[in-house]
């Protein structure tokens, strides 16, 4: 049984949705951010990247940060810019690349569910990035930005989502960066919201795609306020949208290196990859990798002897992990190595070249993309997945749902 309920979402205006919406804090810098916004007084970055407003200088983990996203949060409210429904709904996103649509359901996810392992997990946390989203929740005291959850698919919630969609106007529709069009529509109709919450009883799990920070951010926040007796009945629950499976895709997440290779490097390689000499840039299949290198592209293809039955260890990302970053450039945990860096796949393996020839890494390394049958199969296993396995595009936008945790 997965609880799902309503909730009185915090909104843009209708006519300020494409003005107010952003890309997650978590895919940009703060510089990246401060351009973004730049003559956008009505940019959620202004809440969710608050350092944009502050001096260029300051940390983004320094507390005026936190107090500013407040500031700003109740300044967007007294405007107008915000609003909150006055009543609790679920709510539709659908987000459409390159002719693709997929729509996920809107609502609050119980933090019970989470700490029950009902609400699956497939990747390691970093504590200060906890820290940074507990500091920003508990300054807000709302939850400023959307969990990326995944379920197996169920024909007959599917059904009831579209025949919605079909049958209602949507209260937004823009398109956004990278071309994508974003459609929000609200389900007021209360019999359909009882249905979708009982259907959801017989749903075995819900896993989470992208958000992993955010979510134990969220729970931990929801925890403590209960042993401090400050809880109130929305602060039990975090903002959340679920994604039917099929409809989800993962994007490459791909690597470069800075490390002065050993003479030996291809003979080392090819104790468990097959070398071919390309102009390939991506992967075909799993089991191959690309290798940039000196103006060169070569195909790594996996060996036998290093394949695995095993849900993590037969994934690209560990393959590359096991057999070369680890072996042959010592690099053991990039999570904090400072010589391995991580390019999405919506850059291209035009970036990755460009990185090379550049001189600023000396290796990148294009993967296949991990399948969403991988990453549930991982969190079924209750295993973790290797850091930066996972790229998921398009991504859901900032500043179209704000959860209220009204405890203030």
């Amino acid at each position: 049984m997965v609880v799902i309920k309503p909730f009185k979402a915090i909104r843009p205006a209708k006519d300020l949705a494409a003005q107010v919406a952003a890309l997650p804090y978590d895919v940009i810098n703060s510089e990246e951010a401060r351009d973004l916004a730049a003559g956008n007084p009505y940019s959620y970055f202004h809440i969710d990247r608050a350092e944009i407003d502050l001096p260029k200088d300051i940390s983004s983990y320094d507390p005026m940060v936190y107090q500013k996203a407040a500031t700003n949060l109740a300044d967007f409210l007294a405007k107008g810019w915000l609003k909150k429904d006055a009543k609790p709904y679920f709510y539709l996103y659908q987000l459409t690349m390159n002719g693709r649509p997929q729509t996920g359901l809107a609502f609050s996810a119980s933090i019970d569910d989470y700490v029950n392992g009902k609400i699956k997990k497939h990747e390691f946390t970093r504590p200060e990035k906890e820290i940074d989203r507990i500091n920003h929740i508990k300054a807000c005291d709302a939850n400023t930005s959307p969990i990326f959850l995944a379920y197996r698919h169920e024909n007959k919630i599917q059904n009831i989502i579209k025949a919605w969609q079909e049958s209602h106007t949507p209260v937004y529709d823009f398109n956004s960066y990278h071309d994508v069009n974003h459609k929000v529509w609200v389900i007021d109709d209360e019999n359909i919201v009882t249905t979708l919450t009982t259907l959801f009883e017989e749903v075995p799990a819900l896993y989470i795609a992208d958000g992993h920070h955010r979510t134990e951010s969220a729970v931990k926040v929801g925890l403590e306020k209960r042993k401090q007796g400050t809880k109130s009945p929305e602060s039990d629950y975090f903002l959340a949208i679920v994604f039917p499976e099929n409809e989800l895709a993962i994007w490459e997440y791909n690597r470069v290196v800075n490390v002065a290779l050993p003479a030996d490097f291809f003979d080392q390689v090819a104790a468990s990859f097959t070398i071919t000499k390309t102009t390939q840039e991506k992967p075909a299949a799993p089991g191959q990798i690309q290798m940039y290198l000196s103006e060169q592209w070569y195909t790594l293809t996996a060996k036998e002897t290093i394949k695995s039955n095993d849900p993590v260890e037969h994934l690209d990302v560990s393959l590359l992990q096991n057999n070369i970053l680890a072996p042959i450039f010592g690099i053991k945990d990039v999570r904090t190595d400072q010589r391995i860096d991580f390019i999405g796949g919506i850059r291209g393996p035009e970036e990755l070249v460009k990185l090379v020839d550049s001189g600023a890494w000396q290796v990148a390394f294009s993967l296949y993309p991990t399948a969403m049958t991988d990453l549930l199969d991982v969190a079924d296993a209750g295993k973790i997945m290797p850091p930066k396995s996972t790229w998921f595009e398009p991504k859901l936008l900032s500043g179209l749902f704000l959860h209220d945790l009204e405890t203030k």
